[in-house]
């Protein structure tokens, strides 16, 4: 099983330097890949940004989005284009997490309805495929540049429609969330709906936690995730239909991986789940998390 390495971009107050030093380094350990996560209405970097600069400072190390959330961003033929433009930086490393999302802010700063929001995923997905097909829109031909390859989709959630648009569109399936038992329902649905769609090949299966490893790592990841998911557990802040709308930010917080056997089990249980790729996604933005992580034994292919 592969394990990447989330980008501290998803950290408020994380600097240029951190981001730079983090991507390098992470490439120099053997990581298999450097992930973002995306939200608008939080203090966060701008994920394709910030996968953009992180291709500028590596060569090998395969970049992706966990999750890109595609409806809130309104604009398919525009994200068809940066996209396209960061798969053209990095040399033909990215690939992409895509996902509804689950906070209404986002959508309502976006000004996109969230109600729509598998509607419009639908019809990106397609504007996306058809871009990077080279389908004509003007004048001038076909909005470029063109990505090489086309970046593999995975799709995100847990819902049957979201295995369905997993099987139509991409070549996996991502899960955010749930524990090995969960990840393992989830991947005998993703094969189901491969089955269902006539695939013959299986979906790339991957999986979303959270760590942090050194002195007071439990105490500063939970205080990480409960900023971040302050949202959870009010059905106000959440997406009508989303589990997140009744579950505890603190559950979630405790779901973090803050030692060195923490990770080396979740790491073993994951594989033995038919995880193809741990993404592993910090809670602190030191480059010290690097080494650790790294010191650990989690890098590619362990």
């Amino acid at each position: 099983m592969n394990i990447g390495i989330g980008l501290p971009s998803g950290l408020p107050g994380t600097t240029r330097d951190e981001l730079l030093s983090w991507a390098r380094r992470a490439e120099e350990c053997g990581f298999s890949s450097l992930s973002v996560v995306d939200r608008l209405v939080y203090g966060n970097w701008e994920p394709l940004i910030a996968l953009a600069a992180a291709a500028a400072v590596t060569e090998r190390i395969r970049l992706t989005a966990t999750i890109l959330i595609v409806p809130a961003r309104g604009n398919p033929a525009l994200l068809a284009k940066q996209v396209a433009t960061v798969q053209e930086l990095s040399g033909g490393r990215l690939s992409l997490g895509v996902g509804l999302g689950g906070r209404p802010d986002d959508y309502i700063a976006a000004g996109v309805d969230a109600e729509a929001r598998g509607r419009l995923m639908d019809d990106a997905l397609a504007e996306l495929e058809q871009i990077w097909g080279g389908a004509r829109r003007g004048l001038a031909g076909a909005i470029g540049p063109t990505p090489s390859p086309v970046p593999p989709l995975s799709l995100g959630g847990f819902s049957p429609a979201a295995y369905r648009r997993a099987a139509r569109h991409g070549e996996g399936w991502v899960a955010a969330g749930g524990g090995p038992d969960a990840f393992r329902a989830g991947a005998v649905q993703a094969a189901a709906a491969w089955r269902a769609a006539g695939r013959t090949d299986r979906p790339r299966l991957s999986m979303i936690a959270y760590f942090g490893l050194g002195p007071d790592a439990e105490e500063r990841a939970t205080a990480a995730l409960l900023d971040y998911y302050a949202f959870a557990g009010g059905p106000e802040h959440v997406l009508s239909g989303d589990a997140l709308a009744h579950v505890d930010p603190a559950l979630i917080a405790r779901t973090a991986l803050t030692s060195e056997a923490a990770v080396l089990g979740a790491r073993d249980a994951f594989a033995g789940a038919g995880c193809d790729e741990l993404i592993l996604l910090p809670t602190q933005a030191g480059l010290d998390q690097v080494e650790l992580l790294a010191a650990a034994g989690c890098v590619a292919e362990a």
